[in-house]
């Protein structure tokens, strides 16, 4: 569903809460650093947030418990593992983690494939980063599932490489935890 129009008409929204979901709706914020959505040409996280309130605000209006399914993705042309850090926090700050992430995939007549392939913003011919390795696009991805133990050592890679070891530790905002020397 297109939550930022779906801001532009607060009765529409009012139904679809309503009526219309059984428990989750599913959106497609996608990504949750300037950056990234800007390559994408959606969105950013403040009209998702706005979105967000707005669809508690009315199912509290409407006595309805019903909650936000949120589709992510990694890897697609414009992000780092900067912004992928920056996504994990955000969703770690916000209670949000979910399963549904997607690894960005080229596809034919799209914006985003052009940038894949040129490495280089179509609308303002600047160069773009494109994570190209398996190994980069894991860590991307594993940044998203930070809390699975089998991604801890990739999560670690990544905060590593992008010199974020402030992330690893028992503090509340951390990513994952310090690895015993015992174990």
């Amino acid at each position: 569903m297109r939550y930022d129009l779906a801001l532009e008409d607060e009765e529409y929204l009012e139904e679809l809460c309503a009526h219309h979901i059984s428990g989750q709706l599913r959106v497609a914020p996608e990504h949750f650093s300037k950056r990234v959505t800007d390559a994408m040409s959606k969105p950013g996280k403040e009209v998702y947030e706005r979105f967000s309130g707005k669809f508690t605000t009315l199912n509290k209006k409407c006595g309805k418990e019903q909650y936000i399914v949120n589709y992510l993705m990694s890897g697609h042309p414009g992000c780092t593992l900067e912004d992928m850090i920056e996504m994990a926090e955000y969703v770690r700050d916000h209670g949000g983690y979910t399963e549904q992430v997607q690894d960005f995939t080229p596809t034919p007549m799209t914006v985003s494939t052009c940038m894949y392939y040129t490495e280089l913003d179509p609308f303002t011919g600047k160069k773009i980063y494109v994570a190209r390795g398996k190994k980069e696009k894991a860590m991307q991805r594993a940044l998203m599932h930070y809390m699975s133990p089998a991604n801890y050592e990739l999560v670690y890679e990544a905060l590593e490489k992008a010199g974020r070891l402030d992330l690893v530790g028992n503090a509340h905002n951390c990513l994952i935890r310090r690895k015993n020397k015992f174990y």
